[in-house]
């Protein structure tokens, strides 16, 4: 029996992630889920694929892009200022967007992706880099923090078919 049908048939209850993105706003939710959820006792299994792939690179360079992001809306001056799609074109611009959160999240106290990334291992969560993608994008295991296991389509399929939470983010 496999570990992943001795842990649903010992009633342990499981979920994977597909993660697909790596901007610095989309980076936060599978880890905070990921990580909430194996504290909560759950087998958390995560899935890098495409443009979430280098979340698992040693060296993050996270950015965050207000192009197409009409909600993304920051605290200035005690009000909620948008910024215009036509922003987004002038150099330096994304930059200046990604300092700016990564200033209010540090501000506000939310830890670093980084620091998720590390508490997710601490916590058992399993790392599946995709190993199409890790070809299509000449990355290697060393380019990768340690930790994570090369995978493909089926490797995730087998996962999900076993978890009871499945998401794609």
């Amino acid at each position: 029996m496999s570990s992943d049908s001795a842990q649903r048939s010992s009633g342990g209850k499981s979920m994977s992630i597909i993660v697909t993105k790596g901007t610095l706003d989309w980076a936060y939710p599978p880890f905070i889920l990921a990580t909430t959820a194996a504290a909560m006792g759950l087998d958390v299994t995560m899935f890098f694929t495409f443009y979430g792939l280098p979340l698992l690179l040693k060296n993050l360079d996270l950015r965050l892009s207000p192009l197409g992001n009409p909600a993304m809306k920051m605290p200035m001056g005690g009000m909620h200022m948008g910024m215009p799609n036509l922003a987004s074109v002038v150099p330096g611009m994304e930059a200046a967007a990604s300092k700016m959160m990564k200033n209010l999240m540090q501000k506000k106290g939310v830890a670093s992706i980084s620091d998720l990334r590390a508490l997710a291992l601490e916590s058992e969560v399993r790392m599946i880099a995709c190993q199409m993608t890790m070809d299509l994008f000449e990355y290697t295991l060393a380019d990768m923090i340690e930790g994570p296991e090369l995978g493909g389509a089926a490797t995730y399929i087998e996962v999900a078919t076993q978890s009871d939470i499945n998401l794609f983010i």
